[in-house]
């Protein structure tokens, strides 16, 4: 049975991940320096989230924009595509990329090494992560 029962749910709990992203001075400059649009297409439940770092921000006090959905008329440089329990293993720094990318978890389109340059820029998130599913009641989310 996947982690997030529906669309609502992963929103929610990655939503205001990426929320926090987007505005944390340790994160988000790193990111926004990358001039990329990043998205990522989940599956189990769906959902399309696209950072837009490729062009300077509309969202408050955000380094770069984070949208939700698969209309945002911007073209990914680079995409991620992978089961959202994928993605909420890896939100808690346990998925290596490379391995994940080889063993097709991961499927990815476009230049591999400009993300793979990010994935320190990203590491504080692995931390923020299981904070935000406490913080939002969802203990039983975390992964240890």
């Amino acid at each position: 049975m996947p982690v997030f029962k529906s669309y609502d749910e992963l929103y929610t709990c990655l939503g205001k991940l990426y929320d926090e992203a987007k505005r944390d001075s340790r994160i988000a400059p790193k990111i926004r320096d990358s001039h990329l649009v990043i998205q990522f297409r989940y599956e189990e439940p769906a959902a399309v989230v696209t950072i837009n770092a490729a062009a300077p921000p509309t969202q408050e006090d955000a380094y770069f924009d984070v949208l939700w959905g698969d209309d945002t008329g911007l073209k990914p440089d680079v995409e991620m595509s992978m089961k959202a329990d994928v993605a909420h293993q890896f939100w808690h720094g346990k998925v290596n990329l490379m391995a994940a990318l080889a063993r097709r978890q991961i499927v990815a389109r476009g230049p591999i090494p400009k993300i793979l340059k990010l994935l320190p820029a990203v590491e504080p998130m692995y931390e923020m992560y299981p904070r935000i599913l406490r913080e939002l009641g969802r203990d039983d989310l975390i992964v240890s």
